[in-house]
């Protein structure tokens, strides 16, 4: 929020604008009431060598179209030759002339210059030119009486100041006006707050707007007052500043007024136009289905039930409650007569409907946030004072009318605060007569006597409630810098649970297999689960940044292949990836079935590589899991893939991913891949680790092959193979697969190597051959033939 040091002066003596140290030291104290100050800028510096002149005659050149020739005098009697591309001024006109030699502030020196062979002697400039406001439409135009020849910031009143660009959180609705910052900033300081405090007096006839409130409950209070003698009109030119430098652009006096009121008090407010307004008054009600309105910013706007409108009394929208008037029953050079609407909406019902239509505007920022909603008759009073000075026939009428519902917040609030809370929770060490010399100053009015008193609670701070919202703000005016630094005590010290420690180690023993992590994108595009051969229902993302990411992942692997097929188009082959992520498959409620998943996948490798990943992880994790090749999980191989199956239930998948699936990802290697629920793993129970002696004898290799059907899993082979060749075994690789019409239809040959190894001896070449013989014995349950 912009606040403009010389504005916040009328409500206390805070700072000197020209005083550098005076104005650091009010920065550091709003920063340190939680009003953080992000920039401080130096404004109103005039521009040395621009002084007024008067236009004497206007020339059109015949062959510049787009230009004319102005003749001014500075009023040392000496005609000023200027070329100018505006054509808003007139003979006699008063204007800003900026002098040979003349430094602007966007950096361009005035030199003479000539155009057609003609020279200009200077530059007339608009407002912009000068720094004041971004009005880029015409030459500046002064006042009728202007003297010559003295600098423009002495006749336009133009002095340095001070712009501080604030940080106001959303708990603190009230600093979104200039009078709440006043009042906490003078309670720091210790000055006299002086906030305005007008009086509205009716001297018109009786004349109302009257107002039909029927949905009480999200409009609280709505109130109208008639004004005439309007007279429409330029605003006063130190308010035109003042809103330029807010960054709010000036239209006309009543619009100036309005927006003045609002960014003062911190109240929204509308003026309408009587003439305009069907049946001279107003109803409040929600939005039929569809309705349509065209708003002040020329859009047309369709509403639902959810939407607050105002209405005239013929039952016509007119504006969205507590967000933007419409176009219909606006301000227009033609008004005389206008009805002024300040109301109090509530909060939830202007953030909703300004969420829905996209629509943000000042009143709707801070009416989503909290107002005051008893100070509107202060907020109208203002309203007239100010618009009296360039409206001096304004006219108040009787009649003002106040329609309240049941949706009004109480006047009355308070609650108890007990100074050892005050002190528990702030580490401090005050007593209970501290807290009125805190809290009085802005509005939080103690009562009472002993260690527990009643604090009245201000209306116009929504934010506060309960007794912890007080402590907060004893907090900052007892001083943040004031209350000490403590490290909190715990009795439990900080640890890792276990399936954290658990998944740190997983993590850890992937990367030592030289398999590096990657994080893809957990949105995918509506067809890319398909392209990966995984269908079913998936969740959709109801406002998604890109349609290319609109629905949650069911499963890590569409990702993971993607990242391959990056790889492969930059030539990177052969890339080993895993990600341990949440996947979202839809769950019988409103929300998914989310858990936590590992997926590995290992380019230009077979299902043996990801068998051996899966055994690395299954022997530190101390987990196991059936292989069962007659479930395939959907978008693997067929026959080279197979479901973990930990008991009843699947806990992950191991294999290659089916080539269809690969040549839709334009992947041109095989991939390996281990998918694995972490819920499930993580989560179970470890096998205890049994202490081994590491043998000191000798090892022998033997290798046997078997021929075996195709619809036999390996894995049940190799389970055989180690039941069979008992405890000499010491590890077991399935080292070589071949299939070939010699071995006939649907049958392969597996290649095993037994390492065999005793603890205490030297093997002899019986020892070995009982391994073979047992082996081969267990292999043969199976229907495996021992390969000659």
């Amino acid at each position: 929020m912009k606040i403009l040091l010389s504005w916040l002066n009328e409500y206390g003596d805070f700072a000197d604008p020209t005083d550098d140290a005076a104005v650091q030291r009010l920065a550091d104290v709003m920063t340190g009431l939680g009003l953080e100050v992000g920039d401080i800028a130096r404004v109103g510096a005039t521009v040395d060598g621009v002084i007024t002149a008067r236009v004497e005659r206007l020339v059109q050149h015949p062959d510049a179209a787009k230009v004319q020739r102005v003749y001014v005098d500075a009023g040392d009697g000496h005609e000023r030759h200027v070329w100018c591309g505006a054509f808003n001024m007139a003979e006699g006109d008063i204007v800003p002339l900026a002098t040979l030699g003349t430094s602007m502030p966007n950096g361009m020196t005035i030199e003479r210059r000539g155009i057609l062979g003609i020279d200009s002697e200077g530059m007339l400039c608009a407002p912009d030119e000068l720094g004041l406001g971004s009005d880029h439409s015409g030459i500046l135009i002064l006042p009728e009486g202007t003297p010559l020849g003295v600098p423009y910031g002495e006749v336009l009143g133009v002095r340095a100041d001070v712009l501080f660009d604030l940080d106001v959180t959303r708990n603190r609705p009230d600093c979104w006006g200039y009078v709440g910052i006043a009042r906490d900033v003078a309670a720091r300081l210790g000055v006299e707050f002086r906030p305005p405090s007008p009086v509205l007096l009716a001297d018109g006839d009786q004349r109302s707007a009257p107002i039909e409130l029927v949905d009480g409950d999200r409009c609280g209070r709505f109130t109208s007052i008639v004004l005439s003698g309007v007279h429409i009109a330029p605003g006063a030119d130190w308010m035109q500043r003042r809103l330029a430098a807010a960054g709010m652009r000036p239209i006309s006096n009543v619009v100036d007024v309005s927006n003045y009121v609002m960014l003062e008090l911190n109240q929204p407010n509308h003026a309408y136009d009587l003439d305009t307004l069907g049946g001279g008054g107003f109803r409040v009600r929600v939005a039929d289905e569809g309705e349509q309105m065209r708003t002040l910013d020329g859009e047309t706007r369709t509403f639902t039930s959810s939407d607050l409108l105002i209405c005239d009394a013929h039952d016509e929208p007119i504006g969205i409650g507590g967000v933007m008037g419409g176009l219909d029953t606006e301000i227009t050079e033609a008004t005389t007569t206008v009805v002024l609407e300040i109301a109090w909406f509530h909060y939830l019902s202007v953030l909703q409907t300004s969420a829905r239509l996209g629509l943000r505007s000042e009143a709707s920022a801070r009416y989503e946030r909290g107002c005051d909603p008893y100070i509107i008759e202060t907020a109208q009073a203002r309203f007239v004072e100010l618009l009296r000075e360039t409206c001096p026939n304004l006219v108040v009428h009787a009649g003002m009318v106040d329609a309240r519902g049941p949706g009004l917040p109480s006047l009355e609030r308070s609650t108890t605060v007990r100074i050892s809370e005050v002190n528990r929770i702030l580490g401090t060490r005050l007593v209970a007569d501290d807290l009125p010399g805190l809290l009085d100053p802005i509005g939080f009015t103690v009562d009472g006597d002993g260690d527990t008193r009643r604090v009245a609670i201000p209306s116009w701070r929504p934010d506060s409630d309960v007794e912890i919202d007080v402590i907060e703000e004893v907090a900052r005016h007892h001083g943040y810098a004031n209350l000490g630094k403590t490290v909190p005590k715990s009795t439990v010290h900080g640890n890792l649970s276990v399936r954290q420690q658990r998944r740190r180690e997983l993590r850890d023993l992937l990367l030592g297999l030289g398999i590096s992590e990657a994080m893809p994108n957990p949105f995918l595009a509506p067809d890319t689960l398909s392209k990966a051969g995984i269908e079913g229902p998936t969740i959709s993302i109801t406002n998604p940044l890109v349609v290319e990411e609109s629905v949650l992942r069911t499963s890590l692997r569409p990702g993971l292949l993607e990242s391959i097929a990056y790889n492969e188009s930059h030539r990177r082959p052969r890339v080993k990836l895993f990600e341990i992520g949440h996947v979202y498959p839809p769950g019988s409620g409103e929300l998914p079935d989310e858990y936590e998943a590992l997926c590995v996948v290992l380019a230009g490798a077979d299902a043996p590589a990801a068998m051996a990943v899966w055994r690395e992880i299954s022997n530190s994790l101390g987990v196991g899991a059936r292989i069962d090749q007659d479930r395939v999980p959907p978008g693997l191989h067929a026959t080279r893939s197979a479901t973990l199956q930990a008991g009843k239930n699947p806990t992950g998948a191991v294999g290659e991913v089916d080539p269809r699936v690969l040549s839709r990802f334009e992947v041109a290697e095989r991939v390996a891949v281990l998918e694995l629920n972490l819920d499930e793993v993580l989560g179970r129970e470890p096998k205890p680790a049994a202490w081994k002696p590491v043998s000191r004898m000798p090892s022998s290799d033997l290798d046997l092959a078997f021929v075996m059907d195709d619809t036999v899993p390996a894995e049940k082979l190799d389970k055989a193979i180690r039941q069979g060749a008992g405890s000499l075994l010491v590890d077991l690789e399935l080292f070589d697969v071949f299939r070939g019409s010699s071995l006939g239809d649907g049958r392969r040959s597996l290649a095993f190597r037994l390492r065999l190894q005793a603890a205490d001896r030297n093997l002899t070449d019986s020892d070995i051959a009982d391994v073979r013989r047992g082996a081969v014995a267990a292999a043969a349950k199976l229907g495996a033939e021992l390969r000659g």
